[in-house]
């Protein structure tokens, strides 16, 4: 018998949106919905399983638990990509690391619909309207104003194509921007300084990396106008969390719409669930049922194909 546990299936969804009979018999899947933050839980949890299956950074995979996981034959990630797991130690350790494809349009969806909800005053007005009342917050529109996109990947390019539809003038930056390629996206590309100094809304878009830890902090914020928004759909540490509550608690910043935390799930008392001038959602940007078929589909697929000692989409050390 091989037993697969699948982790962090906080809506109990990985069972339901694959067909994991197709797995050899004498396979045993176990889905957690709960999360465990300490290695220590995580690893007594693990020890008898030869196969788990990750959801994206959710829960980290560093050296130190490989080291406790002696049976772990097999690790599956979810996206093509993952930077919590130490693939040379994965390596060392003689377990195979593979990964799924996934799509970054919903992220862009989420994007937009967290810069509609700040500036339109959505979920205020929705709020109102429940309570009996009619018209009580004043929103602004996005035609004339201006979109700063830091990081014109693939996705920034993306989210720069919708400010285009909304009539925005769109500007970006990254620390490998070329004029050619902000060209190609029509965007006109600025140094950071400007970007933040005349950008009404600020969207970052970036992989979380040493350079980019903490890329928007307190000198960042006193760049930015009172009346702009900053949005992070793509990892809490690129922004320094306590610069950002401070800036949002003295009305340094309009408001911000943050999809992504320090730490995840975010603390029931946190700060940030009490500052008013914020929309927060749940790290949703890729929790679409397209995307979790996909996810989990291909799950099943990585796992059927290392038993039959054939992996595919296999993850190597850089």
């Amino acid at each position: 018998m091989v037993r697969i546990a699948v982790l962090d299936d906080y809506q109990n969804l990985a069972l339901k949106l694959a067909d994991w009979s197709v797995l050899p018999d004498g396979a045993e899947v176990t889905a957690f919905n709960d999360h465990l933050h300490d290695l220590d839980a995580v690893a007594e949890r693990l020890r008898d399983f030869e196969i788990v299956a990750i959801m994206r950074e959710r829960t980290p995979f560093p050296r130190a638990l490989f080291d406790r996981l002696p049976k772990l034959k097999l690790l599956v990630t979810t996206g093509a990509r993952n930077f919590s797991i130490d693939l040379d130690a994965a390596a060392e350790y003689g377990v195979t690391v593979c990964g799924t494809e996934g799509s970054g349009n919903s992220t862009v969806d989420l994007t937009w619909g967290l810069i509609l909800a700040l500036v339109r005053r959505i979920p205020h007005e929705h709020e109102a309207m429940r309570t009996g009342r009619w018209e009580t917050a004043l929103g602004h529109g996005l035609h004339g104003k201006t979109l700063g996109i830091i990081g014109l990947g693939r996705l920034g390019a993306a989210v720069a194509k919708v400010g285009a539809a909304f009539g925005m003038e769109v500007m970006a930056w990254s620390h490998n921007l070329t004029a050619e390629h902000a060209a190609a996206c029509s965007v006109e590309p600025v140094t950071k300084h400007e970007l933040l100094a005349r950008a009404d809304v600020v969207t970052l878009h970036l992989v979380l990396s040493e350079r980019t830890h903490h890329l928007v902090g307190r000198h960042e914020f006193e760049m930015m106008k009172s009346t702009s928004y900053l949005i992070n759909t793509s990892r809490g540490p690129i922004v320094d969390q306590q610069a950002l509550i401070a800036a949002l608690s003295s009305d340094q910043i309009a408001g911000a719409g943050l999809d992504v935390y320090d730490v995840e799930p975010l603390p029931a008392d946190h700060p940030l669930r009490r500052v008013g001038n914020t929309i927060l959602t749940p790290h949703v940007g890729y929790v679409t049922e397209e995307n979790y078929r996909r996810f989990y589909a291909q799950t099943v697929e990585d796992i059927t194909a290392f038993l039959a000692g054939a992996p595919i989409r296999v993850l190597s050390p850089s």
